[in-house]
């Protein structure tokens, strides 16, 4: 299990998961948005894709988006201590900066660090989560190396709706969050406000720089809305905003003062959506976002320093039916600002000119998607193009198979940071193939992927830097290849579902030869539940393989496993009671070397009006 992942084993394993009672993440009928930049059931789709449900993130009694990212296939996460710090999420064996995250279409993330806030992203907002795996550059511009996600917020629908939950559990957590939505006369409406809350615990451990054995908290409030109005059939425009600002604690040193990190993201977004003809949608959107974080220690306030990514963008997409097929045409202008107190080099701003076309197709048992798109900016004129292609073979069976090009931009700390970045940084660039195999029977339904990603130019930390011999430098250097396979699958017996997925992979640096630093091997999630009347109970199972903490290999992070229970109570029908318990067996472990993590711990959850 520990070996690099071959082609023989690729091809054994796709077929080894079919005698298997197995288990898919979508079910066929779900409505996805993300893999094509527009509304199709998930059967019409050949992204490898997965969606995470509201039902699945109200019984999931995280403390952050990314705990419930965790659970998912092909993703891992690093994070240096709590629910409030500083987190990376790995789709597929790719960076962290090397994932587009957005928030209702709207695109989020540092420009200097290449990363979202996931910490700041507050789960009493949204509704549902889209991943798409594999390279999605075409649709969505640079850095979409390893893949897509999207967090959707509530919105209005029917009458009007209030929903509220109360909830606490161990570290001192407290949590509530309320949300007014409907919809009428051609008006919808969703408003959410949240509030968390806790004591937390240390952040480090023995052995870390500025270890200190106090309890590290944070608190997270937000707020977020949606309106739209149809102003006449087929015309409709809209508005949407989130705003959430966490503050949290750090270890900085054994003395009595932490360090408290303060994080704000801000989003909004103004469309117009008009059907121009019988087979012509057209949307304008404009939209903005600010990734803002500050730090400070409570003995020296004058020792603040503070950087902030300000990304607007106007984005102009035509959807074009050709018959049954769809041409998609899309032009994007986007502009990102830096400004930071602590370096002035930092302070830019890089714009982007982009030019895309995507074009879907169904013939009978067929699927033919083709894309291409033209990105401009500083770094240059970057080209990619993607084609996938799936068939139904029948009785529940498809097969699909894709390639693509993807890129990243270099962040505005590789290019500009004093001493580290330069200029002549060009963008990474991927070549990604795949294949996968699909069955839903109705009772038991199967996924299998297998894909590789060949990454040149990858952008490391050289020591010394190449040309002057001293120092350390952002330096085009590496290669790199992600290959792997996923199996997942659901069925059911008696009374009980079962799902679950598995995770071979190989994050291998090939100019080293060395695995990527806090990736693993293999990892694996398996889930069981059941229902007694009103009352559902289930169990959760988390595994992870070694990983490493450095690009050397040198300082492992071992393997763990987490064992999760949960029931939720229908008291009532619009009553309902949730109590979980994380990590049972107290297991000790690290996501990052010397940062800590939970043992034990409790939530229980009063809910009003959500089921």
């Amino acid at each position: 299990m520990n070996l690099p992942v071959t082609r023989l084993a690729a091809a054994c394993s796709l077929a080894f998961v079919f005698t298997l009672p197995s288990f898919a993440q979508t079910s066929a009928d779900t409505v996805v948005v993300t893999a094509n930049r527009m509304p199709q059931r998930a059967h019409d789709v050949i992204a490898d894709t997965t969606v995470i449900h509201a039902e699945e993130i109200a019984r999931s009694g995280a403390g952050s988006v990314a705990d419930i990212l965790q659970r998912q296939r092909g993703i891992e996460i690093t994070r240096n201590g709590g629910p409030g710090a500083s987190t990376d999420v790995y789709l597929r064996g790719s960076n962290a900066n090397q994932v587009v995250v957005l928030l209702d279409g709207v695109r989020v993330g540092s420009s200097t660090s290449g990363t979202a806030a996931w910490n700041a992203i507050p789960l009493s907002a949204i509704e549902r989560i889209e991943i798409v795996y594999g390279p999605l550059t075409t649709l969505y511009g640079a850095d979409a190396i390893g893949g897509v996600i999207q967090v959707f917020t509530r919105k209005g629908e029917g009458g009007p709706v209030v929903t509220a939950s109360l909830g606490a559990g161990s570290n001192a957590t407290r949590a509530a969050a309320s949300t007014v939505s409907g919809s009428g006369g051609g008006l919808r409406y969703a408003f959410t406000a949240g509030y968390e809350d806790a004591d937390g615990f240390s952040s480090t451990r023995p052995g870390a720089s500025g270890f200190n054995p106090d309890e590290d908290g944070y608190r997270r409030r937000s707020a977020n809305g949606q309106l739209s109005y149809t102003v006449a059939p087929g015309l409709e425009v809209g508005a949407q905003l989130l705003h959430s600002a966490l503050r949290a604690q750090y270890d900085s040193g054994a003395g009595s003062y932490d360090t408290h990190n303060e994080q704000e993201l801000n989003t909004a977004a103004v469309h117009a959506s008009s059907q121009v003809s019988a087979n012509w949608r057209s949307t304008l959107q404009y939209a903005a976002s600010r990734d803002q974080l500050g730090s400070f220690t409570n003995a020296t306030a004058s020792g603040r320093s503070q950087i902030e990514t300000r990304q607007d963008e106007l984005t102009w997409q035509n959807a074009i039916a050709i018959g049954a097929d769809t041409l998609q045409l899309l032009y994007s202008h986007r502009k990102e600002d830096v400004e930071s107190s602590s370096s002035r080099a930092l302070n830019r701003a890089r714009i982007t000119n982009s030019y895309a076309a995507a074009y879907s197709a169904r013939r009978g048992a067929h699927l033919l998607d083709l894309s291409a798109r033209h990105d401009r900016s500083v770094y240059g004129n970057k080209i990619t193009g993607a084609a996938g292609y799936g068939i139904e073979l029948g009785n529940g069976l498809r097969a699909t198979a894709s390639v693509g090009t993807s890129f990243r931009a270099p962040t505005f700390n590789e290019l500009y940071y004093p001493g580290y970045g330069l200029e002549t940084n060009k963008p990474e660039k991927g070549r990604n193939r795949e294949a996968g195999l699909h069955y839903d029977g109705g009772r038991v339904q199967l996924d299998a992927s297998y894909y590789r990603n060949r990454l040149t130019d990858m952008i490391v930390s050289s020591t010394p830097c190449p040309g002057t011999g001293i120092g350390s430098c952002a330096y085009n250097v590496n290669e790199a290849k992600l290959e792997g396979v996923t199996l997942a699958a659901r069925t059911r017996l008696a009374a009980i579902n079962l799902h679950g997925s598995l995770d071979w992979q190989d994050p291998t640096d090939e100019t080293t030869g060395k695995q990527l630093l806090r990736r693993s091997k293999k990892h694996a999630k398996f889930a069981a539940d059941t229902s007694f009347g009103p009352v559902k109970t289930g169990a959760e199972l988390q595994l992870s393989g070694r990983r490493f903490n450095d690009a050397a290999n040198l300082r492992p992070l071992g393997g763990y496993g987490l064992l999760n229970l949960y029931t939720s109570w229908q008291v009532t029908p619009d009553l309902s009671l949730l109590v979980r318990l994380n990590n049972v067996t107290d297991k000790q472990y690290e996501l990052a070397r010397f940062y800590g993590t939970s043992g034990r711990t409790w939530f229980a959850a009063l809910r009003y009006g959500m089921r």
